[in-house]
C-alpha cells in the first residue's frame, strides 16, 4: 500500500520518510509517520491529497500540533504538515490567513491593522486551520464569532468554501471535525478598533496566560474540555491528583488542567495518565471528563 516513489513525483516538496512526530508535537512525543510531507501551497496541497487517494494511502493533517497527542505506534500513510502554507492577508475589516499561519501572528497583523475582535486568540499556540478545525477559544472569545469563510479540501479533492453557517460550530467542534475536510484558508470578520487599545488587551490577556499555565514546559495545552457546571483543574486538584507523575509526564503543578513533559515522556504516558485522571473523577464526582485534545495515530508494537 506504501508510495515509494512519492519523494519522486514531487520532487519540489520536502518529504521526509518515517519521520518521528515526536519533533513536531508541542508534547515532544509522538511515534513515525510513513512519509511526511511540508506542501507550501494550495496546488502542492491538492497534488499530494489526489496522489494519495490514487495510491489508496490514507492522509492525515497536522497544524502545529499544539493540542494533539500522536500514539507511539505513530501514523501510517502520508501525513501533511501544513505550517509552510502561512501568507496572511488584510482586505478592509477582513483577515485571511492560510491554515498554517500561525494563530498569534494573525493576531498581530490584525492589530498591527487595528482591527479588534481577535485578541482573545493573543496566546493561543495552535494554527489557523486548527483553530477553525476545533474552535478553539479562550477568556470569553471563540473562532465562531469572527470566522466569516473557509476555503476547504474535501477528502474526495474537491476544493469548496465554506460559510458562517455551514461551519456547524460548537464547543471545540466544526463540521471539518464531521466530514473530514482540510482547511486551506480562513477569512475572520473584525471592527475597526484602537490599535494601542487592542495591543494593551492583547498583552493583558498574554499575561493571564502565562501566570496560570506552564508555559515554560512541553505540553498539549488544554487536555480536557470543561465539564457543565465544574472546573476541569479544580476536580483534578480535589481528587489530590495536581502533580502526579505517570512515567515521563505529570499533572502540572502550575495548573492541574495541563498535562507536561517533565522526563523524556512517551505519548502511552500521556494516554495513560489521561485516562487514570478520568478514572478517578468519574470515581470520586461522577463527572465525565473529555479529553480536548485530539488523539490520533496507532498504538506501538507490543513489546515481549
Amino acid at each position: 500500500m506504501m508510495m515509494t516513489d512519492i519523494t519522486t513525483a514531487f520532487p519540489a516538496i520536502e518529504i521526509l520518510r518515517d519521520e518521528p512526530l515526536a519533533h513536531y508535537t508541542h508534547t515532544k512525543t509522538g511515534g513515525p509517520a510513513d512519509f511526511l510531507a511540508f506542501p507550501t501551497n494550495i496546488q502542492e496541497t491538492k497534488s499530494l491529497l489526489a496522489y494519495a487517494n490514487e495510491e489508496q494511502v490514507p492522509v492525515t493533517v497536522i497544524g502545529n500540533a499544539s493540542n494533539l497527542i500522536v500514539r507511539d505506534g505513530g501514523i501510517r500513510g502520508l501525513v501533511m504538515i501544513l505550517t509552510k502554507m502561512n501568507h496572511i492577508t488584510t482586505t478592509g475589516n477582513t483577515v485571511t490567513a492560510e491554515a498554517g499561519a500561525a494563530l498569534i501572528k494573525t493576531t498581530q497583523v490584525a492589530q498591527a491593522h487595528a482591527l479588534t475582535g481577535f485578541e482573545f486568540a493573543a496566546g493561543i499556540p495552535g494554527s489557523v486551520g486548527g483553530a477553525i478545525f476545533m474552535n478553539a477559544g479562550a477568556y470569553g472569545g471563540a473562532i465562531s464569532d469572527i470566522a466569516l469563510s473557509a476555503e476547504v479540501l474535501t477528502p474526495a479533492g474537491e476544493v469548496r468554501t465554506l460559510t458562517q453557517d455551514e461551519f456547524d460550530f460548537g464547543y471545540r467542534h466544526s463540521s471539518i471535525q464531521d466530514y473530514h475536510d482540510i482547511v486551506l484558508t480562513a477569512t475572520f470578520a473584525l471592527e475597526p478598533g484602537d490599535g494601542t487599545a487592542i495591543q494593551a488587551k492583547m498583552d493583558d490577556l498574554n499575561a493571564q496566560r502565562a501566570a496560570k499555565q506552564p508555559l515554560d514546559l512541553p505540553s498539549c495545552g488544554s487536555v480536557f474540555k470543561r465539564p457543565e457546571g465544574h472546573y476541569t483543574g479544580q476536580l483534578i486538584q480535589a481528587a489530590g491528583l495536581q502533580g502526579l507523575k505517570w512515567g515521563g509526564a505529570q499533572v502540572s503543578t502550575k495548573h492541574a488542567g495541563f498535562i507536561v513533559n517533565i522526563d523524556h515522556a512517551t505519548a502511552t504516558d500521556y494516554l495513560e495518565l489521561i485516562h487514570h485522571i478520568q478514572d478517578v473523577i468519574w470515581q470520586t464526582d461522577q463527572v465525565k471528563l473529555e479529553t480536548e485534545v485530539q488523539i490520533i495515530g496507532e498504538e506501538p508494537a507490543a513489546t515481549k
